[in-house]
């Protein structure tokens, strides 16, 4: 497991203890990595941010013109592995929580435990707003630091 916030650690590591999720990405509602569990490779990282946000996105504008508020969650199940991708308030912004699963166990005890991990999530995050995101001149740098941190390569 790699974190970006060191307060995400503890109920990151309570929720893959519970669940036995195999693959795990906390993220800005913007694709930006928070933590990651199970990935071998920053390519896949990134992918599967990119592509957890665009999904995200997608389905909120499908429910605003349902006339919905926004869907709560999505679960897609496969034969080998199943995905659960959802967004959620915190203090620091909308995250994405991406999991991936397999049968050794349920979609209800990883929403069981995915609940209680933002729960807990809410009640860590510093209340103090986030640096607001800038593109800095040294962006490829500070993004390949990023990766380093989360590879602890």
């Amino acid at each position: 497991m790699r974190t970006l916030e060191p307060w995400v650690e503890l109920p990151l590591q309570a929720f893959l203890d519970e669940s036995a999720a195999r693959l795990t990405l906390l993220m800005t509602s913007s694709g930006q990595v928070v933590a990651q569990h199970g990935f071998g490779r920053s390519l896949d990282v990134m992918t599967a941010a990119a592509l957890g946000a665009g999904i995200v996105a997608s389905t909120d504008e499908l429910a605003r013109l349902m006339g919905n508020a926004r869907f709560e969650a999505l679960v897609h199940h496969g034969a080998r592995q199943s995905c659960l991708l959802s967004a959620f308030a915190t203090p620091r912004g909308r995250w994405i929580g991406l999991v991936v699963f397999g049968p050794e166990t349920s979609v209800g005890i990883v929403q069981l435990f995915f609940d209680r991990m933002v729960t807990e999530l809410e009640a860590l995050a510093p209340r103090e707003a986030a640096a607001a995101p800038t593109l800095a001149e040294n962006f490829e740098h500070e993004l390949d630091s990023s990766l380093k941190a989360l590879f602890g390569r």
